[in-house]
């Protein structure tokens, strides 16, 4: 895990890649790009049909491969987009606004029209692209705004999947009606009595031959047409693809009916037969396979376009005193932007007037609406459910947290897992290797096969040929990445780093810092017992009145604590702190003391009546205080850092997952294992400062233990990067944020068990994946191959072998669908009144003891 740590020097660039059917395509475009000078790593994933490209230097040449793309046999596709400039006024000023945004890493080229005051521009890049050529024309001096002529990148991408379908389901219906009459001819003499007659008396056996050529010609050559195009160059580069088996066998299977029909004499006396219908029959099946796999790949981003649909369209924005309702690409930071109920929010912001309660469940997972009033901060793409306000935009484009969640899935569902390097290493060398099965057994056929030896060593080799699927090896890891990932994202658990995917699912230990990640951050009112004669609260109103002088942290809690309830607290006159012991005021001419046992002996005040209740508090780790009112004892007081309300039942569920436990802290050790206690941790490294934590990782990793640690302060960002999954806080510092692996979008740990669910669950489904795409091939290529015909004569027809290719690519991608339907192991909600009390939650207040 530790390379991926590692940022690359240089920009990073998505292209998408058109044509690529197979893993043995994705090999072939990952070394070309490879190869280009600059490109330090490359990544292609069939299911997205993209190439995520990282250069060694800021001298990114995008050209470059998209140039290499091309020279194996696939298209690579830049994005258009058209922007309109503003403040140009010159043919300086359009060179300077082109020089602008050719620098900018992806862009393949740039025109910038004065007189339209346009500029359109070609580029590769992910959902932050066009944001960030806006950015550059802006750091030239001029303003830009996307023109939306033809919608943003969500409809566009949605158009070019649904042209793909369309274009299949064309292709697939007019093949399909072609072939049907050629599969009855030929088929129907064979397995339905009368037909041969009936064909033999109304057409006639050579005239049935001349219109099962005609027919399967315009299969082959209209909708089969694409499999030579990509197959054929393919070939003749001697990198041969799955369209180059498809192409193969078809036109074996044409090439020797088309002999056979109009040069029978040719061939070897009785062998004179066509396979028009296997030629056909396959085309047909091949191309329902992948509209079939099309429709179910389509599916597996579903999750990205549920993000990017999030920002509304519009906002209605403050400007010169009036309320225009503008494109959210021309919405600018420090821009006041008005909500109406019902509405979505559409950028980050600070409420400046109004009040509403507003649904965060899109980033947190939390469903219980969150109230907002000013100084409030809000987030692009959440729902405001009943009031209005008015917001300043204080993040906008790719700056919105909601634009670094696409782009963190994004990455995650583009990344390829260690997993995938053995299938990679194997599908170098498939489709040459099902070639060379195919000639094998065409010669063995030929030579030792019964008569007529050649027609049988045909159908076998094509047989062969068409059974070969590297494209279920290919689907095999992507689609379950997209679709985990995905599913992982509407949960509220963001892969920063796909590899995490994998790792996450071998952690055997889970180890947890405890402020702010265990607990809320933040010292509480826990426990407030009063004393015979004293009632709680008027003890409390007395106590935060004093502590309202002091900034000790303990202090402010207590405040706290008394402004919740609604107490008033009366002024406080005299203060005189007494450093490491405790603080003493006169409240409306009542004497307060407050502070440690030692103030308390200190002032002569005995203790004993509490000391049972002191030592139960300290074993729960805990701090007891004591508040003297009057010269008398009047109450003790525990405060502490609570354990966040959910945190055990998070324990408890990565228990039952069989993961051992471990907490990390700062604090002394005393109070670590009370909390441990509390909460039943397995392992507690106490007293550790924060330069300690890297090496507390090292030492929970003995054994060879895969190491998972959860944080959320700046403190926590080296041992997020030095675990092998770090696991952040979303609601945590920036730092920690971007040192981790994984974010938890919500400060819910029960996440983290949900996290961890959905690794495996997407692990195991790629191993099934991969076991079917593997499996099917070792079984079935032999079959076809006839290896069972010596012992059952069991052969395998083409078209049957064609069948059942298509159906394994759709089986892959269909079973990682399953993952759309991942139920939590673990429900992150907030439901009121849930919480516990003391240590976990809400403060006990107790008239005595």
């Amino acid at each position: 895990m530790a390379e991926k740590k590692r940022a690359s020097q240089g920009p990073t660039v998505e292209i998408p890649v058109e044509g690529m059917t197979c893993a043995s395509c994705v090999g072939r475009v990952e070394k070309a790009i490879r190869a280009v000078e600059g490109v330090t790593a490359a990544n292609v994933n069939l299911a997205t049909q993209r190439a995520t490209v990282s250069f060694g230097s800021a001298d990114a040449n995008p050209q470059a491969v998209a140039e290499a793309i091309r020279g194996v046999g696939y298209e690579p596709t830049p994005a258009t987009v058209e922007l309109a400039i503003s403040g140009m006024t010159c043919a300086s000023c359009v060179g300077r606004v082109e020089k602008a945004l050719k620098r900018v890493p992806g862009v393949v080229d740039a025109t910038v029209n004065l007189a339209t005051e346009r500029a359109t521009v070609h580029f590769f890049g992910a959902a932050d692209a066009v944001a960030r050529l806006i950015a550059a024309v802006a750091d030239a001096g001029y303003e830009a705004e996307e023109v939306r002529a033809d919608g943003d990148r969500t409809d566009r991408e949605r158009a070019a999947r649904e042209a793909e379908i369309t274009s299949l389901r064309l292709a697939l219906v007019v093949s399909a009606l072609l072939t049907l009459p050629v599969f009855a001819l030929e088929m129907g003499s064979h397995f339905i009595p009368g037909v041969h007659e009936w064909v033999m008396d109304t057409i006639g056996h050579r005239e049935s031959w001349y219109l099962q050529f005609a027919l399967t010609t315009l299969v082959l050559f209209g909708p089969g047409l694409r499999f030579f195009r990509k197959g054929v160059p393919a070939l003749l580069r001697l990198a041969p693809d799955m369209n180059s088996l498809v192409a193969l066998g078809t036109a074996a299977a044409y090439g020797y009916s088309v002999v056979a029909t109009f040069a029978p004499g040719l061939l070897p006396a009785g062998t004179a037969n066509v396979y028009y219908e296997a030629a056909a029959v396959i085309v047909t099946l091949i191309l329902l396979g992948r509209f079939l796999e099309a429709k179910a790949k389509g599916r597996t981003s579903d999750a990205i376009r549920h993000l990017m649909g999030l920002s509304p369209k519009t906002a209605r924005v403050v400007r010169d005193g009036n309320v225009a309702e503008i494109p959210l690409a021309e919405v600018r930071t420090g821009d006041l932007v008005q909500v109406r109920p019902g509405e979505r929010i559409p950028v980050d912001g600070d409420v400046v007037e109004g009040a509403s309660y507003v649904d965060e469940s899109m980033i947190t997972g939390e469903p219980v609406p969150v109230q907002k009033a000013q100084g409030a901060s809000v987030v692009g793409g959440t729902v405001n459910r009943t009031g209005s306000f008015t917001f300043q935009a204080t993040k906008v484009g790719a700056d919105t947290v909601l634009a670094g969640f696409i782009r963190m899935v994004e990455q995650a569902q583009g990344a390829k897992l260690p997993i995938q390097a053995l299938v990679d290493r194997i599908t170098a060398w498939f489709v040459p290797a099902v070639m060379a099965a195919a000639a094998l057994t065409f010669l063995v056929w030929l030579v030792f096969g019964p008569e007529p030896a050649l027609s049988f060593a045909l159908v076998n080799a094509v047989a062969v040929l068409i059974i070969a699927c590297p494209c279920a090896m290919g689907l095999a890891t992507p689609t379950s990445i997209m679709v985990g990932t995905g599913r992982a994202a509407e949960l509220g658990v963001l892969f920063r780093q796909g590899e995490a995917l994998q790792g996450l699912g071998d952690v055997r230990v889970v180890a947890l810092d405890k402020t702010g990640t265990l607990t809320k951050g933040h010292p509480e009112l826990t426990d407030l017992i009063a004393a015979e004669g004293f009632k709680d609260t008027e003890v409390l109103a007395l106590v935060a009145a004093v502590e309202a002088r002091s900034e000790h942290p303990i202090g402010e809690a207590l405040v706290e604590a008394a402004r919740v309830r609604g107490l008033d607290l009366g002024p406080a006159e005299g203060v005189e702190a007494v450093p490491g012991f405790g603080i003493a005021a006169v409240v409306q001419g009542r004497k307060v003391e407050v502070g440690a046992d030692r103030y308390m002996a200190r002032l002569g005040y005995p203790v004993g009546a509490f000391t049972a209740a002191a030592a139960r508090l300290a074993g729960e780790g805990k701090s007891p205080l004591y508040a003297a009112v009057d010269g008398r004892l009047a109450a003790v007081i525990a405060v502490a850092d609570p354990v966040k309300p959910t945190t055990l039942a998070a324990l408890e569920a990565l228990r039952e997952r069989g993961l051992r436990v471990a907490m990390i802290t700062g604090d002394n050790r005393r109070t670590a294992e009370a909390i441990a206690r509390t909460l039943g941790i397995d392992e507690v490294i106490a007293e550790v400062l924060p330069d300690g934590k890297v090496e507390a990782v090292q030492r929970l990793r003995a054994g060879h233990r895969k190491v998972a640690f959860v944080g959320d302060g700046i403190n926590d960002a080296p041992a997020l990067a030095a675990a092998d999954v770090g696991i952040a806080i979303g609601t945590g510092t920036d730092i920690a944020v971007e040192s981790a692996d994984v974010v938890l979008m919500s400060g819910d740990l029960r996440g983290v068990a949900n996290a961890i669910g959905l690794s495996r669950a997407t692990l195991r489904n790629i191993r099934e994946n991969l076991f079917w795409a593997f499996a099917y091939n070792v079984v079935l290529i032999p079959v076809a191959a006839g290896l069972l015909y010596p012992v059952n004569g069991m052969l395998l027809s083409p078209v049957i072998a064609a069948g059942a290719m298509a159906l394994s690519s759709v089986f892959v991608v269909g079973n990682a669908l399953r993952l759309r339907r991942y139920e939590p192991l673990v429900r992150v909600d907030r439901t009121p009144g849930t919480e516990p009390v003391g240590a976990a939650g809400a403060p006990r207040l107790a008239p005595g003891e």
